[in-house]
């Protein structure tokens, strides 16, 4: 009998709980064991009456309790989450987690507590909701040297950029729409800020360069300045615009990683990642590149995550492939040492500033809209700190986007 408790039952916590029972049959086959969820601690008053009788008190009954071998942590925040988390390992219990805020800002100090105690710290569900990202850098990409991460890795703002492309709604309308289905959260500045797909993208970080990346360091650009004529110029050119979160991964193990609005050309195989699905690319030095495409939140896919490790750690115990980076800070590059094309807006259509405009940059060419008094000039590839140099010189810039 595996005994599990659950920290937390909301969305996830509530999931896990779903999957446990409803699934037992097929769990106990997977594993040759029967796993039973013996408590959950949740201090909200409006609790389920079908879990009543298995609610702790106090997270200390949970601690002392050495009949309980995993315990699922789907508090959220860096909190009371920190506390217990780091208390069940020093136990010498195993821990999953579905908090990103967590692994981020605690992920090198909790994974070496859990080695010392010859334990598991699992946190697949943090990342990729439902698709396996951790695992496969972890496991099916442990012969590699990872080079490059490259994804879509927010359902609320891909869903919101998808209806602003197809549905021509504004960045409002497209939110409060994503707010209605329970996309996005009453307050949605993690995601539509980039700080959701900034700490997603500080854990992979960690994991490629084997170093602990903060997400502090990386720079993050959100979606809430995108327009609909944004969009417009992007049909144009035939590309989309999708929130991107990027690092790669350099000689020296140096990483350069940011998080903003991109935009896309067809032949990216991101370009058709729509709703609220999520993609990332991810390239070895012997393999290549690799796509994973799947649902990236919501209950039961992130819930699905959390069960696929507590089923590692039963099934393979301390033989699975080691998870884990080292507490050494790697160095994140500026982002004005990143290189990109770039769109940029300008106002005013007279031909002598579209000239100038135009031969500032090389390789560049110049985008109209019929209809709008500005135009938009797309250049070849610039290093970003010289591309900002130029830019200084130019009147009448609207806004920028980078482009892939």
């Amino acid at each position: 009998m595996i005994n599990v408790s659950i920290l937390g039952f909301g969305t996830v916590g509530s999931g896990v709980y779903q999957i446990i029972n409803e699934n037992n049959k097929e769990l106990e086959a997977s594993t040759g064991k029967k796993i039973r969820v013996k408590s959950i601690l949740d201090n909200r008053k409006s609790v389920n009456p079908d879990i009543a009788g298995i609610l702790a008190e106090k997270f200390e009954d949970i601690e002392n309790d050495e009949e309980i071998s995993v315990v699922v942590e789907t508090i959220g925040g860096t909190g009371a989450a920190y506390d217990f988390v780091k208390r069940a390992l020093l136990k010498g219990k195993n821990v999953v987690t579905s908090n990103k805020a967590l692994v981020e800002m605690y992920g090198s100090e909790l994974l070496r507590i859990a080695k010392e105690k010859n334990v598991a710290f699992l946190f697949e569900a943090s990342v990729g909701g439902g698709i396996p990202l951790i695992r496969t850098i972890g496991d099916a990409f442990a012969g590699e040297v990872i080079k490059e991460i490259d994804g879509i890795l927010n359902g609320t703002t891909n869903y919101i950029l998808t209806c602003m492309t197809e549905e021509g709604q504004s960045f409002e309308e497209a939110l409060q729409k994503a707010q209605e289905l329970g996309y996005a959260e009453r307050n949605p500045e993690a995601d539509i800020e980039g700080y959701d797909t900034g700490r997603k993208i500080a854990i992979l970080s960690s994991l490629a360069c084997g170093k602990e990346v903060k997400f502090s360091d990386i720079y993050t650009e959100g979606i809430s300045k995108i327009e609909k004529v944004d969009l417009e110029y992007a049909k144009q050119m035939s590309m989309a615009i999708k929130l991107c979160g990027s690092a790669t991964v350099d000689d020296n193990g140096d990483i350069a990683a940011y998080v903003c609005p991109m935009m896309l050309d067809r032949d990216n195989p991101l370009y058709m990642v729509k709703g609220v699905f999520n993609a990332i690319l991810l390239e070895g030095n012997m393999l290549g590149r690799t796509m994973l495409y799947g649902s990236g939140a919501g209950k039961l896919p992130t819930a699905s995550a959390v069960v696929s490790d507590i089923l590692s750690i039963i099934k393979l115990g301390s033989n699975r492939l080691p998870i884990e980076w080292s507490e050494e800070r790697a160095k994140v590059l500026p982002m004005d040492k990143t290189s990109h094309r770039y769109f940029i807006r300008f106002k005013d259509v007279d031909e002598k500033h579209i000239t100038r405009c135009r031969r500032a940059f090389a390789d560049s060419e110049v985008i109209r809209l019929e209809g709008l008094d500005e135009f938009a000039v797309l250049t070849g590839y610039i290093r970003e700190k010289d591309f900002n140099l130029v830019s200084e010189s130019l009147n009448d810039i609207i806004k920028f986007i980078r482009v892939r």
